[in-house]
């Protein structure tokens, strides 16, 4: 189940899940349908008796981990380890002994807000790292604009301010809100570039809604003019833009509501090299039908668009359960089924 539960069923009522899912998908955001072939594909994954199931060989794509290092060091009520080592060694261990095809290094707090202060620290860590790794190394964080509102921030926060009906000052506090992101973001992400990483990650983009999205894209608008050769990721929050401002656009576009073949436009016109779609989980529905929904929604992406597409695949997105270590049966048929059936450039 979505929530990572285990039951049994039989392959009628899992290819009755896989249809419904596909109409939810058709439903909410208008994408076209599945194929008969595509859909018994997705049925033979699902009911396929191996624990655990792969692409064909040459099929493989290239596969990125977010805030990875970190993870040895967390406890388990944020799914790491608790092992002690630092994130220079986590970041090693994953290349050598893991074979990640790239990696990135991210600050505890994985978010822009948070980097900014320490980033000569940051800078000088992705330096070192550089210097000991020989696959593409990224950096990530969070523009995470609900930081920027009160109290952790001097901006007052939109939903506070409507639910005393005070409308358009919620929608300035967000305007103006959206700009120190863009600002933020800027600094952070050309400073990496100096120290010589190997692309930026603005990870779990829109997740303080539309505001945030479009300052996420001024800012990668900013970096693309001010370092033309920077690699620039965008991996999103969530399916849709939340309306919190509501009107707010970028380009002439209101970004509230857009789906994930509508995102990736504006991503590409800002200047994003790798888009990053989110289709969320609902936790109250099958496997089977989380992925086939999951699948039709980011197959009409990546046909849409002009720059590779990266699925995001963790727990509560792509198709794979809200589960702090997701089930290594559903992870593994959600990524073949994205693969084979929704095209992704990579995971």
């Amino acid at each position: 189940m979505g929530d990572g539960r285990r039951f049994y069923t039989t392959k009628e009522k899992v290819m009755a899940d896989i249809q419904d899912g596909i109409g939810n998908a058709v439903d909410c955001t208008g994408v076209s349908e599945l194929s008969s072939s595509e859909i018994d594909h997705i049925c033979e994954i699902i009911i396929n008796k191996q624990r655990v199931v792969g692409v064909e060989t040459g099929s493989e794509v290239v596969m990125t981990e977010d805030f990875g290092a970190n993870r040895f060091g967390i406890d388990n009520g944020t799914c790491g380890n608790g092992i002690e080592i630092g994130r220079r060694e986590g970041s090693l261990i994953f290349e050598k002994a893991f074979s990640m095809d790239t990696f990135e290094l991210g600050h505890t707090d994985y978010s822009v807000k948070a980097v900014k202060p320490i980033i000569a620290h940051e800078m000088q860590t992705m330096e070192q790292l550089q210097m000991l790794m020989t696959v593409p190394l990224l950096y990530g964080a969070m523009p995470n604009m609900g930081l920027y509102y009160k109290p952790d921030g001097p901006y007052g926060n939109p939903p506070d301010l409507m639910r005393e009906f005070k409308i358009e000052e919620a929608q300035q506090q967000a305007e103006l809100a959206a700009e120190h992101v863009a600002r933020d973001c800027e600094f952070v992400a050309v400073k990496l570039q100096e120290a010589g990483c190997d692309g930026f990650d603005f990870d779990t983009t829109a997740s303080a809604g539309d505001g945030e999205f479009v300052g996420t894209l001024k800012a990668v608008s900013a970096l693309r003019k001010a370092r033309p050769e920077a690699n620039i990721i965008m991996g999103m929050a969530g399916e849709n833009i939340l309306g919190i401002h509501g009107s707010i656009e970028y380009d002439g576009t209101v970004v509230a509501g857009l789906y994930p073949h509508e995102q990736v436009k504006l991503a590409e016109k800002a200047g994003v090299n790798v888009f990053g779609p989110v289709v969320n989980t609902n936790t109250s529905k099958s496997t089977a039908w989380n992925i086939a929904r999951a699948v039709t929604i980011t197959k009409e992406c990546i046909k849409t668009a002009k720059i590779p597409c990266h699925p995001n695949m963790g727990m509560g997105v792509g198709g794979i359960p809200m589960s702090e270590v997701p089930p290594v049966e559903a992870a593994t048929r959600a990524s073949k089924a994205m693969i084979e059936i929704a095209g992704a450039d990579g995971i």
